[in-house]
């Protein structure tokens, strides 16, 4: 088995509880990556322009700036690395807000080291593969007259439910949770008007043949 190497990229933290900074930055350094944290999203802000992590951990609540406004500034869909935002209270219906506004996925807290690394592991793993494979994606062609656009993101989730994946196969191709995956399809399906799964694959072929 290969070994792994020294570093597997960097990871920037946002959080402005001290005692969360440093869990994250044991367990990921445990895991290989080199953690770099930021008590607030100015700070982030200033180094993010200029240098891409492999991935971005924002807290939902930090000073100033929320995490939100942090993510929207960033261009969360189009940041050359995943964003994950750490949401905690029970934010979900934040959560899926930041999912709308660009963010890959979310985690909740309070949570387990060793689930973390690996859905960073994965999330990561798959955005590689997306950067390298080709963009000739037939969904992202497609026009859907009449219909709020989707997202990039949203495009790539209905490309898998065309293919015939499930929410968990989806989750994995796509390095999201399987929750996160359902709330992009309720967004997508009311987005283009449809009224569940069998209609959504009609409005698609439909386009399809169209175009």
């Amino acid at each position: 088995m290969a070994e792994k190497p020294l570093s597997r990229g960097e990871i920037f933290v946002v959080d402005d509880d001290a005692a969360v900074r440093d869990t994250l930055s044991m367990v990921l350094s445990a895991g290989g990556y080199k953690v770099v944290c930021f008590a607030d999203g100015a700070a982030l802000l200033a180094v993010a322009r200029t240098r891409t992590p492999s991935c971005i951990l924002l807290d939902v609540h930090i000073p100033g700036k929320s995490g939100l406004d942090i993510l929207k500034e960033l261009h969360g869909e189009d940041y050359p690395a995943p964003i994950f935002m750490i949401s905690g209270q029970g934010d979900i219906a934040m959560a899926v807000s930041a999912i709308k506004n660009g963010a890959l996925d979310f985690i909740e807290k309070p949570f387990r080291g060793g689930e973390i690394v690996a859905r960073l592991d994965e999330a990561i793993g798959a955005y590689a593969r997306r950067q390298t494979e080709t963009p000739a994606s037939r969904i992202a062609s497609l026009h859907f007259p009449g219909r709020e656009p989707l997202t990039r993101r949203e495009r790539e989730v209905l490309e898998q439910f065309a293919s015939g994946a499930s929410n968990k196969e989806a989750g994995r191709q796509l390095g999201i949770s399987p929750r996160t995956i359902e709330d992009h399809r309720a967004n997508i399906m009311k987005k283009l008007g449809a009224r569940n799964a069998a209609d959504l694959v009609r409005i698609v072929m439909s386009a399809s043949r169209q175009a």
